[in-house]
């Protein structure tokens, strides 16, 4: 080669040796962002830990707690945050109307047959009437309507046949598999056998709900006396369902007054109230829409 070639040759870099630096730069490159998250998530471990520890310090001050609690978060936060959990929130959270509502949902997400499973173990293994009715009310709330049935007809046979709690989950069965004329019979039989109940609010409304499935000229005064001791917001939305499918203008015009009231009252209601009253609010709002405006 000639040395216009070998002075060509020298200045055109080596393939390899570029390779190999181009390979060694990258790697060095990874191996410091790599180094930097980390950093990055070791700090930010370590504030969230201290951020869950000071949100359970304010718990634990707001409740009153022992000021232990506070030396064991800020010392050991991770370790004295799960401790603190465990020991104290969970606990609490449980006692409260909500924390209960929500470890019941939760329970019945993981799984939704023990309820049923463990009442019918119980009834299997003593079969008290005491035990059919827990089995029969487990059936219907699983919506198995017709074999509850069963269980609380078979109970009513016996010796505790006007017992409240029988007659009521009696007549919910039989509401519920359609049969609105054995539910109203059923009731007046309640009623009659305790006349205390017919101002409860459950089967005050049941009663007014199966009337109205039948038609009876009776059902106005029976939801005017479940609005009078009503619990929730249901009677309100089921006496204006009811209304809205009368004839007369004022009926119409009181049905819009109730789904307003309920949209109203529920911009006051705590949390566990518009959670227990949440298919009423949206059952009102949805009605509320599709009624005319005022002319």
């Amino acid at each position: 080669m000639s040395k216009t070639d070998g002075g060509l040759s020298a200045a055109i870099p080596d393939t390899d040796a570029v390779e190999w630096r181009w390979s060694n730069h990258m790697s060095l490159l990874r191996r410091g962002c790599g180094l930097e998250s980390s950093i990055l998530m070791s700090y930010f471990g370590i504030g969230l830990h201290i951020i869950v520890a000071i949100c359970f310090a304010v718990h634990a001050v707001q409740t009153r707690q022992n000021f232990y609690w506070l030396f064991i978060l800020f010392v050991f936060p991770l370790l004295g945050s799960l401790v603190y959990f465990f020991a104290v929130l969970l606990p609490s959270l449980r006692q409260s109307r909500g924390g209960y509502a929500a470890s019941r949902a939760i329970a019945q997400l993981v799984d939704p047959d023990r309820a049923l499973r463990e009442a019918r173990t119980d009834f299997d293994r003593a079969p008290t009437v005491q035990h059919r009715m827990r089995l029969g009310a487990a059936l219907l709330a699983a919506g198995r309507a017709g074999e509850a049935l069963e269980q609380y007809q078979a109970a009513a046979n016996g010796p505790f046949a006007d017992d409240p709690g029988l007659l009521l989950g009696l007549a919910q069965a039989q509401f519920a598999v359609g049969n609105a004329a054995a539910a109203s019979a059923t009731l007046t039989r309640l009623f009659n056998a305790n006349p205390q109940t017919r101002n409860q609010a459950e089967p005050a409304l049941l009663y007014a709900r199966a009337l109205a499935a039948q038609g009876t000229a009776d059902t106005r005064a029976a939801f005017e006396v479940a609005l009078k001791c009503a619990s929730d917001a249901a009677p309100r939305c089921l006496f204006a369902d009811w209304l809205v499918q009368q004839a007369n203008e004022a009926d119409r015009e009181r049905a819009r007054g109730l789904y307003a009231d309920i949209v109203q009252d529920a911009r006051h209601w705590p949390r566990h109230a518009r959670e227990h009253n949440r298919e009423w609010l949206q059952r009102a709002q949805a009605a509320l829409a599709s009624m005319p405006a005022h002319g």
